[in-house]
């Protein structure tokens, strides 16, 4: 790994397929990765939080990225304001994963941790894309 560069786990709209994927275009991809059991997952509607509290492991992807592109990651989610950034130990070495750590309201929680496939189970109930939070 160069000096400047960052590993990254992704779980929701940056997953290969979703919304801002874009973002990792020139990103290296490393795969998939599914984190320890130790979080939760909400949906905020258009886009997944994680709390760094819980029973759930959250699936993903891992990207080796450059300082540009960390910054734009950082743009994107909102860090340090909305998200914050946490290291986990990856099979690559050390990540950064994006975490919220305090929700405002009470949201649905993605059971099995896997935005895509939730996402895709909501497509197919056709509720996807609304503001499913219960508050």
């Amino acid at each position: 790994m160069k000096g400047n560069d960052f590993l990254v786990f992704v779980y929701g709209t940056l997953r290969k397929g979703e919304s801002n994927d874009a973002l990792l275009q020139e990103a290296e991809s490393l795969g998939f990765y599914e984190t320890e059991s130790e979080y939760t997952m909400f949906d905020l509607g258009y886009f997944p939080a994680v709390t760094p509290s819980g029973k759930t492991s959250i699936s993903g992807e891992l990207y080796r990225v450059d300082q540009q592109t960390a910054k734009n990651l950082d743009q994107l989610e909102g860090y340090p304001s909305y998200y914050d950034r946490i290291q986990i130990t990856t099979p690559m070495g050390d990540a950064w994963i994006y975490v919220i750590h305090h929700l405002t309201e009470d949201y649905d929680e993605v059971e099995k941790g896997d935005w895509v496939k939730y996402c895709a189970r909501k497509d197919a109930q056709g509720v996807r894309n609304g503001y499913r939070h219960r508050g």
